[in-house]
């Protein structure tokens, strides 16, 4: 089993950024799925940023050029850096981390982006 813990959500301003982390009690090394979701009231959940190991890093087109998805191994950690958030971004952001021993999901951060 793998927990994953996120951090980093909040209350910010249109325009402002968000750091979020999703830390794991295992090594992340040979996870071959890492990615960020989100699921905003009344709407499906939706694949924000994903990665794998040796290929593209896909990212939801509304998202393209404003977020950056990334990893630090040492540190067993996902990010999400999200710049100039707009209130369309306001949502539960949820981590998942995909291997061989399973699927595993964090319990999710919320993000508010409001005058």
């Amino acid at each position: 089993q793998v927990q994953l813990v996120e951090s980093g959500g909040g209350l910010v301003q249109p325009g402002e950024s968000l750091r979020l982390s999703c830390a794991a009690s295992r090594s992340i090394f040979n996870f071959y799925f890492m990615g960020w979701y989100r699921q905003a009231p009344g709407k499906e959940r939706e694949l924000v940023a994903g990665m794998t190991p040796g290929g593209p890093i896909n990212y939801l087109d509304s998202v393209k050029g404003r977020f950056t998805i990334s990893r630090d191994n040492a540190k067993k950690t996902v990010y999400l850096q999200m710049n100039s958030l707009k209130p369309e971004d306001t949502a539960v952001y949820s981590c998942k981390l995909a291997s061989s021993i399973g699927t595993f999901w964090g319990q999710g951060t919320q993000v508010t982006v409001s005058s």
